[in-house]
């Protein structure tokens, strides 16, 4: 019987563990505005891209990762914000929420 047990929360454990592994993998889709969080916001002490969406009535703001994606984003949001539609995997570093995208789109 102690054997079943142990096997059956051996089994729960890592079952918790895989869901836990794939929730963590999703992408994000955001829609919001593109701008420089330095310039804009300011709320950083060097040019960085972030994208705020508005979330439950609340205005958040997720900084962009640099990647081969995001390379060309600070061209156009340093002097202005953009509308943009932005796909990619979101983390939180101290305290703040990063986005890596894995697609992002300008929207007219």
């Amino acid at each position: 019987m102690k054997k079943i047990i142990v096997s059956l929360a051996a089994i729960a454990a890592m079952s918790l563990v895989t869901l836990t592994a794939t929730a963590a993998d999703k992408e994000k889709h955001l829609k919001g505005e593109g701008l420089c969080a330095k310039c804009a916001l300011k709320q950083a002490d060097k040019c960085q891209n972030a994208i705020q969406i508005e979330e439950k009535g609340k205005k958040v703001v997720y900084y962009v990762e640099d990647n081969d994606v995001s390379k060309g984003l600070h061209k156009k949001i340093c002097s202005a914000t953009i509308k943009v539609d932005a796909t990619g995997k979101v983390t939180e570093k101290d305290g703040k929420r990063w986005i890596a995208l894995s697609k992002l789109e300008e929207v007219k």
